[in-house]
């Protein structure tokens, strides 16, 4: 089990309910990731809380998007033992997700973005589920979400902030850059696997992004983006940490911040998932 203390820090969303969204396009970003917009349906009932906002996604399996109906409006204990009981034949996949920018007024109306990062390849079968549909869904494909709310949580009057991600923290690291208060200083430090995979990022002006390419395509996510993190000179003001994506990477970066002092409250760490150590 991945590590993580964000349901200590985490403030839900005051209406968690299951909202029923479509496809409006996707777009091939680079060799590492797709984005897919979503909009119509209920989106004008999904609240934007900006930072590390995440949400439980629901992808309907073999196109039966009528299970999508059969799941709960909420997922407390209960909730998600009524969804383990649906046919595994039929049951919607659920994966957790980031809200990589949300827009009010798109061009159809409200626009949720968001990016997948693709392994493997879904013609040959050897990427995940959730990929796998982000390379496939068509205009009008039909997915639910249940809003998580956020666990960036700095305390009032702390304006530096250090960010580290993997592939799979980069876009809830931007949707926080995005959303930070104009006169923020601070560090990102994101690690991707492809050069063209750095994108344009908006951040205030004192905050600086790093850019690490995985030279090793072997090599365990979050290794290169730790050692380069690590090295930053130590801020001489307060500051709050996030790092997330691999598992190693987060409980390292939270060992070597409060090693330099930074308190625990001052911290969100969370391992988005687990690499298989060889």
């Amino acid at each position: 089990m991945a590590r993580t203390n964000m349901q200590t820090t985490r403030i839900k969303p005051q209406r968690s309910e299951l909202l029923v969204l479509h496809v409006l396009r996707r777009q091939r970003l680079s060799s590492g990731f797709m984005r897919v917009t979503l909009g119509g349906g209920d989106i004008s009932r999904f609240v934007p809380l900006g930072g590390d906002q995440w949400f439980r996604l629901f992808l309907p399996v073999g196109g039966e998007e009528d299970a999508l109906n059969r799941l709960p409006a909420k997922l407390d204990v209960f909730a998600f033992a009524r969804y383990l009981a649906i046919s595994k034949a039929v049951r919607p996949v659920l994966r957790n997700y980031s809200v990589r920018a949300f827009r009010p007024d798109g061009v159809d109306g409200p626009e949720l973005e968001v990016d997948f990062v693709l392994h493997g390849s879904a013609a040959a079968g050897t990427s995940g589920p959730a990929a796998s549909w982000a390379q496939t869904c068509a205009v009008g494909d039909a997915v639910a979400i249940v809003d998580e709310g956020i666990s960036f949580t700095p305390a009032p009057g702390i304006a530096h902030v250090r960010l580290v991600a993997d592939e799979t923290g980069v876009p809830a690291a931007a949707n926080i850059l995005s959303t930070l208060a104009a006169g923020t200083r601070g560090t990102a430090v994101l690690e991707v696997p492809h050069a063209d995979d750095i994108q344009p990022l908006s951040s205030p002006d004192g905050v600086d992004v790093h850019w690490v390419v995985r030279e090793d395509p072997h090599a365990v996510p979050g290794i290169a983006a730790g050692t380069r993190a690590r090295l930053l000179p130590t801020p001489g003001e307060r500051f709050y940490g996030w790092v997330a994506g691999e598992s190693a990477l987060a409980i390292a970066m939270r060992r070597h911040w409060i090693a330099t002092g930074v308190a625990k409250e001052d911290i969100l760490f969370c391992g988005y998932w687990k690499a298989q150590r060889r």
